[in-house]
């Protein structure tokens, strides 16, 4: 058990009418960890990030980040704490620019408020994350033409922009091909080994998240099923049963 978490997510139940997307789910994840959150579709994953990125509170428990109790604050709130998201689908704001989109995470993240908003300087950050996620774009093109890899770079680059401590990945691997796997998968890489972000990795290509994550936490119908590291989890008859497959 950790004794000191980063995050705690605690006894944690989201209803919808009379659908329970969770159900009492309850794990920590310390400082620097890189997790894997898998499970069937519907079993409750993003419901998960919605309720610690703030975009809904749960019905009964409570998000804590550093002990501070989060869950019902706005998302801006949130993101401002340290804690960043990307989407299953890309949310690029098409009429702004690449380099545009990526500023926008940095004024609006977890920096801003301890420093005074300078539009050059934040248009030069935003030139450095547009490298660092190796998006070889002009920063003032649009997103409206990107391809799927593009846009997925993208969506790292204005997260990693805000400067979080935790990032929530949601299916960063999506509708890429060989290539663009390594490439996205590697951005998580870097961002924890030269950042020091911790991870939270959503993610159905288990041959590539099974290969980076340390930690698998497994949810099922809305409920948490196995936790602990990749060879055990790919092990467990519950996970094989609910998930993984004979195969």
């Amino acid at each position: 058990m950790i004794e000191s978490a980063m995050l705690e997510i605690k006894n944690v139940t989201k209803r919808f009418g009379g659908i329970v997307a969770l159900k009492d789910v309850s794990f920590k994840l310390e400082e620097g960890s890189f997790v894997g959150l898998i499970g069937p579709n519907g079993s409750g994953k993003t419901t998960a990030f919605n309720i610690i990125s703030g975009a809904f509170p749960p019905s009964d428990g409570n998000v804590l980040f550093n002990g501070k109790v989060i869950s019902g604050m706005n998302p801006n709130h949130i993101c401002r704490q340290g804690i960043a998201r990307t989407f299953q689908i890309p949310k690029p704001i098409k009429s702004l620019t690449v380099a545009e989109n990526i500023m926008l995470g940095a004024i609006f993240g977890s920096q801003q408020s301890v420093r005074k908003y300078d539009a050059q300087r934040t248009r030069e950050e935003a030139l450095q994350w547009l490298d660092f996620v190796g998006l070889k774009l002009h920063p003032d093109s649009h997103p409206d033409r990107m391809t799927a890899g593009a846009l997925r770079k993208l969506e790292l680059a204005r997260a990693l922009a805000t400067r979080p401590k935790i990032l929530l990945a949601d299916e960063v691997l999506s509708g890429l091909n060989k290539d663009e796997l390594n490439e996205a998968s590697g951005i998580l890489k870097k961002a924890r080994e030269e950042l020091g972000i911790t991870i939270i990795w959503v993610e159905h290509i288990m041959h590539v998240l099974m290969k980076l994550v340390e930690r698998v936490i497994v949810l099922n119908f809305g409920m948490l099923i196995a936790d602990g590291d990749p060879m055990s989890i790919s092990k467990d008859e519950r996970v094989i049963e609910a998930y993984l497959g004979r195969d």
